[in-house]
């Protein structure tokens, strides 16, 4: 179970939860379109993923729908959209392959807290505010990024706004893992390890 959160009893399929399994579904569809370079149709559906993305979380606060499965399936969907997106991009050499390192580096960092978590009896930790601040702006950065990668007036003014958002993004993202970190410390001394 995870921490610091209360949950409505869970239902075998909340709106909620299908909007971020239709998410889960969009992934590789994405992925198609980028590496095919159908940018216009990537974009589109980078663009739906982040508002469903918004309209889950809405819909499931406003309306009691919160669920376990909803509480793993959202940050899932975020996670995948957020590393097809950048491996593609470095691929596409949209983006440099160290922004990929930087942003992955946060994962394994979080990765490595899960054992420690596990270790008290703790899943994941809640999505914090920041965390999610963080992926909204990524997620608004990459399809700009996208649109960036050509000539033109809309690619001129896409571009350094797209960086922009990278680097609010990619700040906040590290600023919500440290956040997680002393959060898992303070759970791991607060709760007596299991005999």
């Amino acid at each position: 179970m995870s921490a610091g959160t209360t949950r409505s009893p869970d239902r075998v399929v909340t709106v909620p939860d299908a909007l971020s399994a239709l998410r889960l579904v969009g992934v590789p569809v994405f992925v198609w379109l980028l590496l095919a370079r159908h940018d216009g149709w990537a974009v589109a559906l980078l663009a739906a993923s982040g508002v469903t993305d918004y309209l889950d979380g809405k819909i499931a606060r406003s309306f009691g729908l919160e669920s376990r499965i909803g509480a793993l399936l959202d940050p899932l969907a975020d996670r995948l959209y957020i590393l097809t997106t950048l491996l593609g991009l470095a691929w596409r050499s949209v983006i440099p392959w160290w922004l990929v390192i930087v942003l992955l580096g946060r994962e394994l960092f979080l990765a490595a807290l899960l054992p420690l978590l596990r270790s008290r009896g703790y899943g994941p930790l809640p999505v914090h505010f920041v965390g999610k601040a963080a992926t909204a702006a990524l997620l608004y950065a990459f399809p700009l990024l996208l649109l960036g990668d050509g000539d033109g007036v809309v690619a001129a003014i896409a571009r350094p706004v797209g960086w922009g958002f990278v680097g609010w993004g990619t700040a906040l993202y590290w600023v919500a893992g440290v956040m997680y970190a002393i959060q898992t410390l303070r759970l791991v001394r607060a709760t007596p390890a299991p005999a």
